[in-house]
């Protein structure tokens, strides 16, 4: 079942002052992916905070936003399998840190390949171990599930991308601060605390990321 839209609206806030959402070597690598410059037609999917967005625009692109939680402030309210747009709407289709979240992740890769003429850029957590997806669950009852690079590969090619760039790389995160985005607290929290601990040093801990482009063929 998936989570009411009202509390990512309450979480809204915490998500667009969120340091590791904000800021980051996968988000610079993503921007530089996207090939921005002036005018160029770009979608963000579920923006949350909107710092993808913010930053393309900065580039000079032209974005539109869309998030499925009206708190978000995107451009339009619609959920990543039935984007509201038509085939080839914009150059670039761009979504970070949201695919976990997605209940049918076929559609929504499917819909950002057929509105984009030229490219698919997507970054998020990438699979680790059952653990770790029990830890995210605990935390988060609208998380779906992580993905590895040989499915991110596979969800590209079965769209018909054609991947061209594709890095996994370490994502240390304020262990409390994630903990708090999504008010996980007491007992909750601990369990998370023990199962990630292997993956802990000090107050952090490492989540990797995947940041990966595909474009049409």
């Amino acid at each position: 079942m998936t989570v009411a839209p009202s509390i990512w609206d309450e979480r809204a806030e915490r998500y667009r002052d969120s340091d590791a959402h904000r800021s980051g070597e996968d988000l610079d690598l993503m921007i530089d992916l996207c090939e921005p410059g002036e005018g160029i037609r770009a979608l963000d999917v579920a923006t949350g905070g909107g710092h993808v967005a913010d930053r393309l625009r900065a580039l000079g692109c032209e974005v539109a936003t869309t998030d499925a939680a009206p708190g978000m402030n995107p451009d339009f309210v619609a959920d990543a399998a039935s984007l509201p747009f038509v085939d080839d709407a914009f150059v670039l289709a761009a979504t970070r840190y949201a695919t976990h979240h997605f209940r049918d992740i076929d559609a929504a890769v499917g819909e950002l390949a057929r509105v984009a003429s030229d490219r698919v850029v997507a970054v998020d957590t990438v699979y680790q171990d059952d653990a770790v997806e029990e830890a995210e669950l605990i935390r988060d009852a609208d998380h779906v599930r992580n993905y590895s690079e040989s499915e991110w590969r596979q969800l590209f090619a079965s769209t018909g991308l054609a991947v061209d760039s594709c890095t996994v790389m370490d994502k240390w995160m304020n262990l409390d601060a994630w903990l708090a985005r999504t008010g996980c607290d007491g007992d909750r929290a601990a369990a998370v605390r023990e199962l990630v601990a292997s993956r802990t040093r000090g107050s952090d801990w490492n989540l990797p990321v995947i940041v990966i482009r595909g474009r049409a063929s």
